[in-house]
């Protein structure tokens, strides 16, 4: 064979070693990445020709797909609109997004590892795969009492099955409607999509687990007062300082409490009642007796700065890991850098409840197949043990004052006792504060625990607009349909 043939046949060879080499790579090595590209319209044409499962709120489907008569084949709904955006996210041809579409897209569109089986069962006897459906912890009752409650208001309510950790409701406002989302028209999703995204109010952020975080004012005396009881240094009829201005170290600025007034005759009052009041100076004082690391790890035993998923992911809540002496009693009457989530709030709550045990929330009960036949169902998990039953009784026994005759009277329901805590968190000079109530009922039987934030909905200098009058009412609301009075 003479040299140019030689060179010829190299360089044939050459090229099919190149082509062997390629479509390897393309079928295996690379085959996973290049099918979840988001460009990928072949691999988004083919899982709409798969039926997704549904997401179920009792025998209500809150996400469904229905047949459509173009390539596409199925086109996902949402009949309950506004009511579950942030629950259920949205799916459209250029992927899920947000909300459980996204964290369980893979059960919902049945590509998931643990629908592998049922994926070779379907092959043997000829039935079609369709995707898993995904039955919700959310009570529809509480749901809608929260929703109809917050009336528009920015802001976020959350409320939880203290024994379970079960989410029982989960609302972000403003919320937005997921079906424009899911059209077939791309350039009226396009539309709606940077609509939605560049609207200042940022409607696709779940406030009730995300976003930019809120201080919880005094909800996180909770954490506070839980931390002050365990040291075994206090108890409810300990009497703490209480004057209208506590005197801070390092500082000429002080803590004051509303409406610059004593918490008691004498500057003085018990911690039941500097709970029930709301008394600033006294948990100022508590914060900087225990010190900053005794109230960081009574936080971290509520979940703070915990990774959650449920199974949307949460953003942690933090206690900052710097305190002086003045940020710290600050950080004690949950202002400074102390930022918490909704969900986190009710945490604090349940917590107490369920007599110190913290379960880790979620939000499916089960995962169903087409035929709703049970393929997974979860189980409660503890989260963490953030005080003892003890203090957990004695916590329970100051935050019922603060309902009965405290800052949260707001949140009264006749015939049942009800345990809370309110906040209204200032957020800077010029915006109103934050105002937020949580608790739990019945505070001898704990059936329901809740959180609500009202954004710029509290004044720290009006009673009538502190966070027991905005939040109270709210929390009430949805603690009634809890318990179906």
């Amino acid at each position: 064979m003479n040299q140019p043939i030689r060179r010829l046949s190299f360089v044939v060879a050459l090229l099919f070693a190149s082509l062997l080499v390629s479509t390897t790579l393309i079928q295996f090595v690379w085959a996973k990445e290049l099918n979840a590209r988001p460009d990928n319209r072949r691999t988004l044409l083919s899982s709409y020709a798969r039926e997704r499962g549904q997401i179920l709120v009792g025998d209500t489907a809150i996400a469904k797909s229905v047949p459509a008569s173009n390539e596409y084949k199925w086109l996902r709904t949402y009949p309950q609109g506004t009511a579950y955006a942030h629950v259920t996210g949205y799916y459209s041809f250029y992927g899920a997004g947000g909300g459980l579409e996204q964290a369980e897209n893979g059960l919902l569109s049945g590509s998931s590892d643990k629908l592998a089986f049922r994926r070779v069962s379907d092959l043997f006897t000829g039935r079609k795969t369709t995707g898993a459906s995904l039955e919700l912890t959310i009570d529809a009752a509480v749901q809608q009492a929260a929703i109809k409650a917050l009336d528009g208001r920015k802001g976020a309510a959350v409320a939880l099955n203290p024994s379970t950790g079960e989410i029982l409701a989960m609302v972000s406002n403003p919320t937005y409607n997921p079906s424009p989302l899911s059209g077939h028209d791309l350039a009226k999703v396009d539309a709606a999509y940077k609509g939605l995204n560049g609207n200042a109010n940022k409607p696709l952020v779940n406030r009730a687990i995300g976003g930019d975080l809120y201080p919880p004012g005094s909800t996180f005396k909770i954490v506070t007062a839980a931390a002050a009881l365990s040291s075994g240094r206090f108890a409810p009829d300990t009497v703490l300082p209480g004057p209208a201005e506590l005197d801070l170290p390092q500082t000429t600025v002080g803590l004051p409490n509303f409406g610059d007034r004593s918490c008691g005759p004498d500057d003085r009052t018990t911690f039941l009642r500097a709970m029930a009041t709301s008394c600033n100076s006294a948990f100022g004082y508590l914060g900087l007796e225990l010190g900053a690391d005794a109230l960081r790890d009574q936080a971290a035993k509520f979940g703070v700065g915990d990774q959650i998923s449920i199974p949307m992911r949460v953003t942690p809540s933090s206690v900052p890991a710097e305190l002086n002496q003045p940020q710290l009693a600050q950080s004690a009457v949950g202002q400074y850098d102390v930022r918490v989530t909704p969900l986190q709030v009710a945490m604090f709550s349940a917590g107490v409840a369920n007599r110190g045990i913290v379960m880790k929330p979620h939000l499916v009960r089960s995962v169903l197949s087409s035929d709703l036949s049970v393929i997974e169902r979860a189980e409660p998990e503890e989260l963490s043990e953030a005080v003892s039953p003890e203090v957990a009784a004695q916590l329970t026994e100051m935050m019922e004052a603060v309902v009965e005759d405290g800052s949260g009277e707001p949140a009264q329901i006749d015939g049942v006792r009800v345990a809370g805590k309110t906040g209204t968190a200032e957020t800077d000079r010029v915006s109103r504060a934050h105002a937020w109530f949580t608790g739990f009922a019945p505070a001898n039987d704990p059936q329901i625990a809740v959180a609500v934030v009202v954004e710029n909905g509290g004044d720290p200098d009006s009673e009538a607009r502190g966070g027991g009058a905005v939040g109270g009412p709210i929390a009430k609301a949805m603690i009634e349909a809890g318990l179906k009075k």
